[in-house]
């Protein structure tokens, strides 16, 4: 027994003396490649009914009559008569309301919103409409009712508006709701038999983000600003070119007046028939002086994206006949020239004299400008020349942002790049949404090392990773992403801005997953990669250094055993920052060499694990998985070291203060 016990223990101790330290080294006192501010952005697009329904604040759907179908998203009763010779030229609907013959009989619209109203308990909403009267004062009660109560009544807040002129004059009213309720409707009565014409009708939270009476939704505007991006890039995507030139996003029809800004077609209104929205369009009440204003309130770099005279390539490819003919393009270079005025020019010249009269005197300070949205080949190529020249003609100091198409890789990604570097751009825009095994392949995770250092820096401007058979916000796929993106960290000299894409998701409303942030009508949950997002973004130091094991970058290769990481050092804070992903399904040993550090040092640490590769955050549950923070020690006479087990599948950052 004595000696069986024995042969245990030895067994044990060789197990022990056999386990695989991943020893890293990390040179702490010789700061790199600036890590840039942009590094970590967002990327707005509005697909998932990210803007109108979901960080735009209005309640309202089609709140000025100008959807094709002029009442769609609201039902009628009584009298209700559609006409179009309103006082905004290119919003001209409205609707009046008049007796309806009966005094038992009522005149009345109600809107149903974007799958719902949400509301708040205790909230006050704005409610505004641009109204007349026809025949003397007219009176309209103005309601928020829960169409599902068992109460005996259906309303639950109601205020009178009293209209008093033939002109058409603005009225609002303040309206607080005494519960929460995700699926609430508003509900306009006529009063007596005076008709009434009623135009814009608004309805907003009062505590929108900044308070801002034509503001964005708090909780989701918050959590933007909690990630402390670098840069914000808008408005997206494909809606940049839609699926004909008519109907691709113009920013002149975005500012101004929001009463007077003209409907558009969304992008994805039909894009897949699988998941079809025929009410999904663009109100451009969040336009680009909103987005301005979002980026400066949030800290980040504004980066608008503008047609460069094409259509969508994936809906046209190369079908010439449907984009700008090149010696056309000149109301589209213009356009650019004019953003550039718009966002930097004096309050006096033609453009920031709008953006002045639309309450920001001062210059939004732009620094970079993307001429289309991943397109490719020669048709774009040829189209982005002359804007490159009349940027580079009038306003130098603006950096240009070409694309690479929509390929991480192959053919056509390469003709991109070497067009970029012909025309000069200043940033090359990569997409890649790709399974899992491509953000675990070596060459990829390598990706950077080999670009060359002469010529554009890169943008990834969209990217996630997308789960084989799964395609949603699950653990896995998140810590893959971590994992990936240290490599943007190795090569901060070559990587300037990098996004997530797509940001928001309704519940009720998405068409493409995964993204950042999902949300319904009074709620909204961060994904697990938003998690990781924000970690990268509120820990990018200022100088990235060398951290390597066997002299090698760690980058999941052979005998790496899964482990990922980078370091940086912010040297305002004096703060050594190293990120390790262990994407193994084993847990891993690991040492840190601290190079430059001697003696004791108190270790915080910031940790996301989870045992469930397939779990995810929700609205109910939005918590599941969060980072933690904690705490280790350093200690060494010569190099300070760091010692600790690494759970499996688990993402830990590791502060050092020097």
């Amino acid at each position: 027994m004595k000696k069986q016990l024995i042969t245990t223990v030895a067994l044990a101790l060789t197990l022990a003396a056999n386990a695989q330290t991943h020893v890293m080294d990390v040179l702490t006192a010789k700061p790199g490649a600036p890590v840039q501010n942009t590094m970590y952005g967002i990327f707005f697009e509005d697909i998932n009914y990210a803007a109108d329904g979901g960080l735009y604040g209005e309640l309202v759907k089609n709140r000025s009559f100008e959807f094709p179908q002029s009442l769609m998203g609201w039902q009628t009763t009584g009298k209700v008569e559609v006409k179009n010779d309103g006082p905004f030229d290119r919003c001209p609907h409205y609707v009046t309301l008049s007796y309806p013959g009966h005094p038992e009989r009522r005149t009345s619209l109600t809107n149903e919103g974007f799958f719902g109203i949400g509301l708040l308990k205790d909230e006050e909403y704005r409610f505004s409409v641009y109204a007349k009267a026809t025949e003397g004062d007219a009176t309209i009660r103005v309601q928020l009712i829960d169409q599902s109560t068992m109460e005996e009544h259906q309303e639950f807040v109601e205020k009178e508006i009293v209209v008093n002129s033939k002109d058409w004059k603005k009225y609002q009213v303040i309206l607080k709701s005494p519960k929460t309720d995700s699926n609430a409707r508003l509900r306009i009565f006529l009063k007596g038999n005076k008709s009434v014409c009623l135009e814009h009708i608004s309805l907003f939270p009062v505590n929108t983000f900044k308070n801002r009476e034509n503001g964005m939704r708090r909780d989701l505007a918050q959590a933007l600003a909690d990630m402390h991006p670098g840069v914000l890039r808008f408005p997206g995507g494909c809606i940049v070119e839609s699926f004909e030139l008519e109907t691709r996003y113009q920013w002149k029809n975005t500012v101004g007046p929001v009463e007077n800004r003209p409907l558009n077609d969304n992008r994805w209104i039909s894009t897949f028939d699988y998941k079809l929205f025929p009410d999904y369009f663009q109100s451009y009440g969040l336009g680009f002086f909103e987005y301005f204003q979002l980026a400066e309130d949030i800290g980040a770099e504004p980066l608008p994206v503008l047609n460069v005279g094409m259509a969508c390539q994936f809906q046209n490819w190369n079908d010439a006949s449907a984009h700008c003919p090149i010696d056309q393009l000149e109301p589209y270079i213009q356009d650019c020239l004019d953003l550039i005025e718009f966002a930097n020019g004096d309050k006096n010249s033609t453009w920031g004299k709008v953006r002045a009269e639309m309450g920001h005197p001062a210059p939004f300070n732009l620094k970079f400008i993307a001429v289309g949205n991943e397109q490719w080949d020669t048709l774009y190529f040829q189209r982005l020349k002359p804007f490159v020249k009349a940027i580079r003609e009038k306003y130098p100091e603006i950096k240009i942002v070409g694309t690479s198409g929509p390929d991480s890789e192959g053919e056509m990604y390469e003709k991109g790049w070497q067009a970029m570097r012909e025309q000069k751009a200043d940033l090359v825009d990569e997409h890649f949404y790709r399974p899992e095994s491509w953000f675990l392949d070596p060459k990829n995770t390598l990706r950077y090392e080999s670009y060359s250092r002469k010529g554009p820096k890169v943008f990834a401007g969209e990217y996630a990773c997308h789960g084989k058979g799964k395609k949603y916000n699950h653990y896995e796929t998140s810590l893959y992403e971590a994992a990936f993106m240290t490599d943007f960290e190795r090569n901060a000299d070559i990587v300037h801005i990098t996004a997530y894409a797509p940001l928001f998701a309704h519940i009720d409303g998405w068409q493409w997953r995964p993204d950042l942030i999902w949300f319904d009508n009074t709620r909204m949950f961060k994904s697990v990669s938003y998690y990781v997002q924000q970690m990268y973004a509120t820990n990018k130091g200022t100088n990235s250094i060398s951290l390597t094991m066997d002299k090698k970058p760690v980058a999941g290769l052979e005998g790496q055993d899964g482990l990922f990481a980078s370091a940086v050092v912010d040297t305002k804070e004096n703060v050594v920052i190293v990120k390790v992903i262990n994407t193994s399904k084993q847990a891993q040993a690991i040492k840190l060499n601290l190079n430059g550090l001697k003696g004791n040092h108190d270790v915080s640490t910031i940790t996301l694990t989870c045992d469930d590769l397939d779990a995810e955050n929700s609205l109910d549950n939005p918590t599941r998985i969060v980072p933690q923070n904690g705490t280790l020690k350093a200690s060494g006479d010569k190099v300070s070291v760091i010692e600790d087990k690494l759970d499996a599948m688990t993402f830990r950052i590791y502060k050092v203060k020097k």
